[in-house]
């Protein structure tokens, strides 16, 4: 059967991005076929058409997704035809109507969360439940604590934001606006700082009395880094999780000694390697929204032919909260 995708046949800017119309088969063992509602965007999406992670072409990008479950392959146990579904998943492909993919990463979607929820909240969603719940300094955290969190007005940023208010965590988000400053305080942030006109790590240890922060989680990437070490009491741990300005560049070990520094470099992919692991944080993820405790906002809609402006709007930082392609 055809399915519409958007693929690339070689690296490079939206441009690349084609419509295309490509054949979709039957689910081998391990696989489902899942006709899709609606498909979130996100950066890791830009980071692959680029080639900043290399990938052999042609490529079909998107990494999450949600939709009706068609057919399942042999193995299969915890889906069926007819089921609702989401994820976000590897490898690459959920730019379209209709694919067939490995099932250990996908979920039942609970009836109470809407297709177009679905699809916003599971990459981001499942990457605010591996930093909060996973990724934890030596010391752990406690209600109470502050943390920094970067591009807090983004899609993970603003799922953090509520998610850290209901642990108790007091976080510090940055943002490059002041309206989107305004934005992460408006969801649950106890302080906001705008990086493009005040020094964040100065402020950062005003806000803390100057003793810094257990841990920042840092999006950003090349800009923030030693920025993001200054605002780490000791044993601090940095997480830097995404490249938004550029990867990291080779740095002297010698920065981590001022204060017994750790560092990482996690990834939802190793998190959810499992369908045990993907389904225990999904579950801890789906609770939290069905709770009104985390809402996800979808503050851009995209047809998915208009997927070129889509990735032109989310690396020119025009785009806050979560975005989704639609169908």
């Amino acid at each position: 059967m055809k399915s519409k995708a958007v693929r690339i046949d070689r690296n490079g800017g939206p441009e690349e991005l084609k419509l295309v119309e490509v054949e979709v088969g039957d689910p081998g063992p391990g696989e489902i076929r899942i006709r899709h509602k609606a498909v979130g965007l996100n950066f890791i999406d830009t980071y692959q058409r680029s080639g900043l992670y290399p990938f052999a072409m042609p490529l079909q990008l998107g990494m999450e997704a949600s939709g009706v479950v068609e057919a399942v392959g042999e193995g299969v146990m915890h889906l069926k035809a007819g089921d609702r579904a989401a994820y976000a998943s590897a490898p690459p492909g959920s730019y379209c109507e209709l694919r067939v993919m490995p099932a250990k990463t996908v979920c039942k979607l609970p009836d109470a969360i809407s297709f177009e929820t679905g699809a916003a909240m599971m990459l981001k969603g499942l990457t605010t439940q591996y930093l909060l719940r996973r990724t934890l300094p030596a010391e752990g955290l406690q209600p109470g604590d502050f943390i920094v969190f970067h591009a807090a007005a983004g899609g993970v940023g603003l799922i953090a934001c509520q998610w850290a208010k209901a642990l108790g965590l007091q976080l510090i988000g940055t943002a490059g606006t002041d309206a989107k400053c305004q934005l992460a305080l408006a969801h649950g942030a106890a302080h906001a700082i705008n990086y493009s006109t005040q020094n964040f790590a100065e402020r950062v240890k005003e806000i803390t009395g100057g003793q810094g922060v257990k841990v920042v989680y840092d999006s950003v990437g090349k800009d923030t880094f030693e920025g993001s070490l200054a605002c780490l009491r000791p044993f601090g741990l940095l997480a830097v999780f995404g490249n938004g300005s550029g990867p990291v560049s080779a740095f002297n070990l010698g920065l981590l000694a001022k204060g017994s520094y750790y560092v990482s470099r996690p990834t939802l992919f190793t998190h959810i390697a499992t369908r045990e692991n993907t389904q225990a944080m999904a579950d801890e993820l789906f609770a939290i929204v069905e709770s009104g405790a985390v809402k996800i906002p979808i503050d851009q809609r995209y047809p998915l032919e208009n997927v070129q402006q889509a990735h032109r709007d989310l690396e020119a930082r025009k785009t806050t909260g979560c975005t989704i392609l639609t169908l």
